[in-house]
């Protein structure tokens, strides 16, 4: 028999960790590949986790509601026979069920993560050959000082000789109990080990004095006293907190510029009107103004590339493909952003489609995974609920966003052969915010004057 780790799927290029909401099957179950075992959630969507091979559940890592980090088990199936398994689970190690009662949490989990997928060469007791380390251990090995020279010296008792969380707390507690006498002359120095480190480390607080007191309970009376009156306390639900620290996130990377304009959309709003009622017969579904807007940013985007990028570091990655991200209100109140892939490849009739499979989906709760990540440019639609314009924040790792208001009749000059006169128009502002690490203004004005025209040339004779 074998054991094979179920591993926390990535779940967009940005997400590195997601919540356990429900397992749907239990210890000692019997389960069929590609079978759901657990539902989980991030910020973006919800989804559920196949079995990836057949067997019965050994061992639960994780409980309901634990956040789990990208690429760390949280399950092991016991399997017939060998275990040759790629992708989202590997072979496991025989006391990987240790990872529940997880030591001290560190901020940098994904760059941990992406280190232990790296071999290292040892030339200790197991032989001169490629060893390689999970994700618990890389990060147990990193809060205490441990070298990947050190690492691979250590004796492992896992699945092919691999170093398991018992091997490497065993091998801690050893130096520890090695060093105790020196610790009682030199405490900081026999705290932290020294390989492939400076001379005069500066010293490391110990798991026991950066252990963080739980805060305080506060009551809605002390924050009736706080405030003078009375208050409704309300807590965050999980997406909320998590989209609360990505806004967070996203305007400490990038220096937001927010540049306005006026589109003059009249052409638009008849030729909406003129066709819808022919559209939702033949379709089945609203014909909106977004898959207008779509077209429009796609042409754009393709005249100036470079509101299509990344930055990554002191590099722009500038994308050569276009996937359109649309912000969608939710029933909760809380916002998703599926993504439309090549929307450059789509007519307008079939980017209404796409749109309205993805909202609806959206709406309903069905979204798959692949359906939020991967977006390159975002649009959102203020105007659905009233607004006449908004300073949007990015979608990291994107550059850009665009934002449009709602339309509102105005008057306002129009040029004729016959001179200047005032005419009722249907009048949209449309906003672009942008990173100006690579994005000036003159950049960002000059796209979102290009988007605009593309918006007030349309064409209104076109059949759809």
């Amino acid at each position: 028999m074998a054991q094979v780790e179920v591993i926390m799927p990535k779940m967009g290029e940005s997400i590195t960790e997601a919540t356990i909401t429900k397992w749907l099957k239990k210890e000692g179950d019997v389960v069929e590949a590609d079978e759901p075992i657990v539902e989980i959630a991030t910020d973006k969507v919800d989804s559920e986790v196949p079995a990836p091979v057949s067997g019965k559940i050994v061992k639960i890592l994780y409980k309901e509601n634990d956040v789990v980090p990208v690429g760390s088990p949280i399950a092991i199936i016991e399997t017939e026979g060998e275990a040759a398994v790629e992708g989202p689970a590997r072979v496991a190690e025989e006391t990987v069920q240790e990872v529940a009662p997880a030591v001290t949490e560190q901020p940098a989990v994904a760059q941990q993560t992406t280190v232990s997928q790296q071999p290292v060469q040892s030339t200790g007791d197991n032989g001169d050959r490629s060893k390689f380390f999970s994700p618990v251990v890389m990060r147990i090995a990193q809060e205490h000082g441990i070298s990947m020279a050190e690492l691979a010296s250590i004796k492992g008792t896992g699945l092919g000789g691999r170093v398991t969380k018992k091997d490497i707390l065993r091998y801690i507690k050893e130096r520890e109990s090695k060093s105790a006498p020196q610790q009682e002359v030199q405490p900081q120095p026999a705290q932290q080990p020294a390989p492939q480190t400076a001379p005069q480390p500066a010293p490391q607080p110990t798991t026991q004095t950066v252990t963080q007191q739980a805060p305080p309970v506060v009551s809605s009376e002390d924050y009736e006293k706080k405030y003078g009156g009375p208050v409704e306390v309300i807590e965050m639900d999980r997406v909320r907190r998590l989209i609360a620290e990505h806004m967070v996130k996203s305007k400490q990377t990038s220096p937001h510029v927010t540049s306005f304009a006026e589109a003059d959309v009249t052409k638009i709003v008849k030729w909406r009107e003129k066709i819808k009622d022919e559209f939702f017969k033949r379709e089945g579904f609203k014909l909106t103004y977004t898959p207008i807007f779509i077209e429009a940013a796609i042409k754009a985007l393709k005249d100036y590339p470079l509101l299509n990028a990344s930055v990554e570091g002191d590099k722009i990655i500038v994308k050569k493909f276009i996937n359109i991200g649309v912000a969608v209100a939710l029933p909760d109140g809380n916002l998703i952003v599926p993504v439309i892939k090549n929307a450059d490849q789509y007519n307008l009739v079939g980017l209404a489609r796409v749109l309205n499979d993805l909202v609806t989906r959206a709406r309903s709760g069905q979204l798959r995974p692949e359906d939020i990540e991967g977006g390159t440019f975002t649009l959102t639609n203020v105007g659905t609920f009233g607004s006449i314009a908004g300073t949007p924040i990015i979608n990291q790792p994107q550059v850009a966003i665009l934002a449009t208001g709602a339309i509102k009749k105005r008057p306002v000059v129009i040029e004729t052969e016959e001179g200047d006169m005032i005419g009722i128009r249907h009048i949209m502002i449309c906003s672009l915010s942008y990173d100006h690490r690579i994005i000036d203004g003159a950049l960002g004005a000059t796209f979102l004057n290009r988007f605009i025209y593309y918006v007030e040339n349309f064409d209104s004779n076109q059949k759809i």
